[in-house]
């Protein structure tokens, strides 16, 4: 029988996600005002470069990888503000 260890890096980032998610969890009920956006949206965005850089594998890719997650990115930002501005103008 053979025995699979999973690898460390994945060890490691499966981890650091359960440990952000505890600072998530526990930061929610600590009454921070405005700073409790900043810090959740700080604590996400950690979160989705762990798992685009380790699960999705861009850690090892090359440079045209990079840039196109990027412009992925950023054409999903374009959207998510669209449709922002048709929610805010809205009367």
């Amino acid at each position: 029988m053979i025995h699979w260890r999973p690898p460390p890096a994945l060890v490691a980032a499966w981890l650091g996600l359960l440990a952000l998610l505890a600072l998530t969890v526990t930061l929610a009920y600590l009454p921070l005002g405005a700073f409790n956006l900043v810090v959740a949206l700080g604590i996400g965005a950690t979160k989705a470069a762990i798992v685009a850089a380790l699960f999705m594998e861009l850690w090892h890719r090359g440079a045209r990888m990079l840039v196109f997650a990027t412009a992925g990115l950023f054409w999903l930002s374009i959207l998510l503000w669209l449709g922002l501005m048709d929610f805010m103008t809205r009367t």
